[in-house]
């Protein structure tokens, strides 16, 4: 700590240097996030103070995370579902194992099953609560293999998890089989749509992934992601209301006297800003921000593969793949790597179809180098 302040010149000198050190989003092609909506900026500044973690201190904030709730229980088919605002997937993810294992609290070697493709957060919710974490591999599209899920359950199985957006390749796993495979075993089914849960039912087909399916117990959906909320802001959905309650510790010196959450403090301002985007636009403006993303990711696919680069898989979202060398994507556009090795394009809403040009252009002048 400086021993004198410094003056807010040259401290917002430093900050303002800093930040011109962080890369350009024109260039970022890699990352699930975007550039947040204007009016989840607006939103988010008017509530910069608040905090859900006392809920009683800001009852207007309050019931903004609770209408958010109910905006996602309505768009998943589950109007009277429960739920809270996260900081985003990894927490939600977390929650959702920690509910599953309340659930089967007798059994003293649980085991989980996920994908292949499930995001890494799992890892870390087993490490953290103790469960052994079953991995089914994929089908040939990149898909997980229902069979093989219902292969490896057995009497201490105390969850199945289906992901509804892989981060790697934008794959929707069969959601609706592994609900029956839920149901017919009585496993907590957990389904990761934190990115797809704001693509998916705005989608001319969308594919059945939600409350819809009887055997889904939850949903992950991240808001800070393809719903252009400010940083973080996630929220888990759960089919009964009560549910979250099994979690609820006492918090007595707060204005409530026990919370279910994972997080004390909890900001209210990207909640806010969810909120705003999503009543700002309505399904008919979230249609036409998924449209124009899929619209890209196939001009992508489609400009990449007549450069001779094939995709890897045909997403069912917006995440292009490609069989293509590392070293012919050239700076300073930022792209990331599967584990399969295959180039990973993520079309957010800032990868508009001038930057996808851009991309491909330089694509062709550095192949003919």
């Amino acid at each position: 700590m400086l021993n004198k302040g410094q003056s807010e010149e040259e401290l917002f000198t430093f900050l303002s240097r800093k930040r011109r050190e962080d890369l350009d989003h024109d260039f970022i092609l890699s990352s699930m996030c975007t550039i947040p909506h204007s009016v989840a900026v607006r939103a988010h500044c008017m509530f910069m103070e608040t905090n859900l973690g006392d809920p009683g201190l800001f009852p207007g904030t309050y019931s903004i995370e609770q209408l958010l709730i109910r905006r996602f229980g309505a768009l998943f088919h589950c109007p009277e579902a429960g739920g809270y605002a996260t900081s985003g997937g990894t927490e939600s993810n977390i929650q959702a194992l920690r509910l599953a294992k309340v659930q089967k609290c007798g059994i003293t070697s649980p085991n989980v099953i996920v994908p292949e493709s499930a995001h890494f957060s799992f890892k870390k919710a087993c490490d953290m609560l103790g469960l052994e974490i079953r991995s089914v591999p994929l089908r040939k599209d990149y898909r997980m293999d229902a069979d093989g899920a219902a292969g490896l359950i057995d009497k201490n199985t105390i969850a199945l998890v289906g992901i509804a957006g892989t981060t790697e390749y934008g794959m929707v796993d069969p959601i609706a089989d592994l609900a029956k495979i839920a149901q017919q075993h009585e496993l907590f089914f957990h389904v990761d749509a934190a990115f797809g849960g704001m693509v998916i039912p705005f989608l001319d087909r969308p594919v059945p992934f939600d409350f819809a399916l009887p055997g889904v117990t939850t949903i992950a959906v991240d808001p800070h992601k393809m719903g252009m909320s400010t940083i973080p802001c996630g929220c888990l959905l759960t089919r009964d209301p009560t549910m979250l309650h099994t979690l609820n510790i006492d918090t007595p010196y707060l204005t409530v006297k026990q919370e279910y959450t994972l997080a004390g403090t909890r900001p209210g301002a990207p909640v806010a800003g969810a909120l705003a985007v999503l009543d700002y636009l309505g399904a008919e403006g979230m249609k036409a921000v998924v449209a124009g993303c899929m619209k890209n990711t196939e001009r992508i696919i489609a400009g990449m593969e007549t450069l001779g680069y094939p995709r890897a898989a045909t997403p069912d979202l917006n995440v292009a793949t490609f069989v293509c060398p590392k070293e012919l994507v050239p700076g300073p556009w930022r792209v990331s790597w599967t584990r399969k090795n295959h180039l990973r394009i993520v079309c957010m809403p800032h990868v508009h179809a001038g930057r996808v040009e851009a991309f491909l252009t330089d694509m062709q002048k550095n192949r003919t180098r």
